[in-house]
């Protein structure tokens, strides 16, 4: 299976989208190395990883063409960086949502042609990736949604306007009564501009719609992420964490659909003993800042060290999929209300104070049945490395042992984080 892996490449697709196609024919073989090295190896995999392994071999090809496909039959194609932004208006409308995020090293040397070096890798390599033309997303989308979770963001996201067009949601950065109200306008705004790219305003059926299809991908997340809990688990953290980065690329309805026959394997998995890993193996939470793919360095050094990850308190992870939106909305006004409520709900580090989150691990790291706590943190994420002070007195106050780490997307410090995680796991392991 690991040789016959391959991510496929269509030279004539990216002409077509303006791409710099010399330069990205070099990403396939990259990629099909990384991912044969970090996820084929792997012994005892479930069989319905099949789908997402066929995913990652089609991510700039078959999907590609999809959603050029669905673009000529006049649905939208938007592209967003944060899960702040309402997927569910995006399909209500009869569109597409694409999470556009940057995980890779690669496209960072594009972005600080224009960028300061000293900020988040993630905002650089998205920025880098459209700039130089190296991502078939970016170049497919009708317009992207920034937004305000920091200050390298929303700067960051006056300069993008200039390659693509980019609107940018003003999120609060309080939970107060009028900090809700001002987020509700914001949708309001965001449900209008969606509505005027296919020239209809949904309504509420639509929204409806909408509402129940995202609400099921995240409902099939919730069983996926219950099934891992079990010791011992029957999935790795690596392949969770590419299922979830592929949840911001798919398609809804199919993604859910494939979920829930890998959560019928799993469940049989459990029922028989089936697992990636014996029962004794030390059991890790990571919290923090997002994995974009193709950015799996932290897990596959934990997991290399004879460890489990088995959750992500991440938005690539439980903070994207742990709230669904109660379906019971009476009119527009209430679906959009309701819709406001469940992604305040999000427990993102921008907000202040933001104690939600702090208990939100410790629930987590308690339901998981993990024995040690990474907080994972992108270099010059502020808001992220502050919090970890008050997460790690958390930790500490109930004997959890923890560790934040500090790093980028380069692989100049692999070999010092290998050795602080072989440390802390022998630490769990007394």
């Amino acid at each position: 299976m690991s040789d016959a892996f391959e991510v496929k490449s269509d030279p004539g697709l990216w002409e077509k989208l303006g791409m710099d196609v010399e330069r990205f024919s070099g990403m396939p073989p990259m990629l099909t190395n990384a991912y044969r090295n970090i996820f084929l190896s792997q012994k005892n995999r479930p069989e319905r990883m099949a789908y997402f392994d066929d995913m990652v071999a089609n991510i700039h090809t078959g999907r590609i063409q999809e959603i050029c496909d669905a673009k000529e039959g006049g649905k939208p194609v938007i592209g967003t960086f944060c899960v702040y932004v309402p997927e569910e208006l995006v399909v209500a409308a009869g569109g597409i949502c694409i999470g556009l995020c940057g995980g890779a090293q690669g496209s960072i040397g594009d972005a600080e042609k224009i960028l300061p070096r000293n900020i988040c890798p993630m905002v650089k390599s998205a920025f880098g990736f459209k700039v130089g033309k190296i991502c078939p997303y970016f170049q497919v989308v009708d317009l992207v949604y920034g937004e305000t979770t920091c200050d390298a963001k929303k700067k960051t996201w006056e300069l993008l306007d200039r390659y693509v067009p980019t609107h940018v949601m003003e999120i609060p950065q309080m939970k107060r009564e009028r900090d809700k109200r001002l987020w509700m306008e914001e949708v309001k705004d965001f449900k209008v501009a969606v509505d005027r790219i296919t020239g209809n305003e949904t309504d509420f059926e639509a929204v409806a719609g909408g509402i129940r299809t995202i609400n099921a991908k995240r409902a099939a997340l919730q069983r996926l992420n219950a099934l891992r809990h079990h010791n011992p688990s029957p999935i790795s953290g690596r392949d969770m964490l590419i299922i979830q980065q592929i949840a911001f690329y798919d398609e809804p309805v199919r993604f859910t659909e494939k979920v829930h026959e890998l959560c019928d394997e799993l469940e049989k998995r459990v029922q028989d003993g089936v697992a990636i890993a014996p029962k004794e193996t030390p059991r890790i939470l990571v919290s923090g800042t997002p994995m974009a793919l193709p950015n799996w360095k932290l897990h596959y050094i934990i997991e290399s060290a004879g460890a489990v990850v088995v959750n992500e308190e991440s938005c690539i992870g439980t903070r994207y999929y742990k709230d669904l939106i109660d379906e019971g909305s009476a009119d527009l006004d209430q679906q959009v209300e309701r819709l406001t409520e469940r992604y305040m709900k999000i427990d993102c580090s921008c907000f202040t104070p933001n104690d939600d989150r702090i208990d939100q691990v410790i629930r987590e790291f308690e339901a998981s049945g993990a024995e040690g706590v990474i907080d994972y943190c992108l270099q010059f994420c502020h808001t992220y490395n502050i919090e970890a002070v008050k997460l790690r007195e958390a930790c500490e106050a109930r004997g959890i042992p923890f560790m934040a780490i500090e790093t980028d997307y380069s692989p100049d410090d692999v070999g010092q984080l290998q050795t602080r995680v072989e440390a802390f796991i022998e630490q769990i392991k007394g």
